[in-house]
């Protein structure tokens, strides 16, 4: 599966740099996997719509609806089945435009909680992550 991660800005704390290559690496062993990173002065929806391309856009959003692991790992096996590259949308420090979020096939909130915008890109890459060692039957999920 190809799976594209557009993020408004770069995880820039050293743990969350960390954090983000590791699971972006081991994801990569999974999917084929590509990062964009748009600068925060390019967050807008010409850019994030560009970059996004024709893919299916998944947008976080703090307050979307948000699925355990198991229904993320099922969610992107069935989006497989279709061929067509998933992408998720990870806006800046105070989100996405809501143009962005509205032009979205999906909407899906981490948490209820509310992450730094670092530690929101750790997440989500430790949760793609996840969701495939399950889909895969591997024993990282335990």
């Amino acid at each position: 599966m190809k799976i594209h991660i557009v993020t408004i800005g770069s995880p820039k704390l050293e743990y969350a740099q960390s954090g983000w290559n590791l699971y972006i690496e081991r994801l990569k062993h999974y999917h084929s996997v590509r990062v964009t990173h748009i600068s925060d002065k390019q967050n807008d929806v010409t850019h994030i719509t560009a970059a996004a391309g024709s893919a299916f856009t998944v947008a976080l959003v703090i307050d979307g609806p948000q699925m355990s692991s198991e229904a993320l790992a099922t969610f992107i096996e069935k989006r497989a089945n279709v061929a067509q590259e998933l992408c998720f949308l990870v806006g800046g420090p105070d989100g996405l435009p809501q143009e962005v979020i509205a032009a979205a096939d999906k909407q899906w909130g981490l948490s209820e909680l509310t992450f730094p915008h670092d530690l929101a890109m750790v997440v989500l890459a430790e949760t793609l992550y996840r969701a495939s060692t399950i889909t895969a039957g591997q024993p990282y999920h335990h």
